[in-house]
């Protein structure tokens, strides 16, 4: 691929609207009521890296995250300095004031708008150091997601017609 070819399917490539790389597929996104039991969580979370949590199903409101570290910090041992896991988390199992989801989930999650454009989504990524990006409406209702995984495939498929790498034979 030429230097020129390359820039510019990278330009469109940020050019992108969320809309048209995010995962769409509703009954495979990983989200759980905030009144969720733990046990419901962990459930989701031996199966995936995330969870959404969403106020209710039937709204579909996001108002968190909770991810594997998350629950990470919740099994550390009391004994690990802080600066291993962060600061001191309370919410530990081991004091049993963790009963629901929103009793560890992250709030506020960093949210993509579908309109908003793939270079924008891959900026938050890399300021927030996060891999996945909930895509809400103005209403904060819950659509998708956008993840680096997505963005790769869909950055390979363009790529397919212009190979990265050029065959040279030597």
């Amino acid at each position: 691929m030429s230097k020129s070819t390359g820039n510019r399917l990278l330009k469109e490539f940020y050019e992108l609207k969320v809309k048209d790389v995010m995962d769409k597929r509703r009954w495979d996104l990983p989200f759980i009521e905030k009144d969720a039991n733990i046990a419901e969580v962990f459930s989701i979370l031996t199966g995936k890296y995330h969870v959404w949590v969403v106020e209710n199903k039937k709204n579909m409101k996001l108002v968190g995250v909770i991810t594997e570290h998350d629950v990470l910090s919740l099994l550390s041992s009391a004994s690990l300095p802080s600066y291993v896991f962060g600061k001191p988390d309370l919410r530990s199992l081991r004091y049993g004031v963790v009963k629901t989801a929103q009793d560890i989930m992250s709030k506020k999650p960093v949210v993509s708008s579908p309109d908003e454009k793939v270079s924008d989504v891959i900026s938050k990524m890399e300021r927030y150091r996060v891999r996945r990006i909930p895509v809400v409406n103005g209403n904060n209702k819950l659509l998708g997601e956008i993840t680096l995984h997505h963005l790769l495939c869909k950055y390979h498929k363009a790529t397919q017609y212009y190979p990265i790498v050029e065959n040279s034979k030597e």
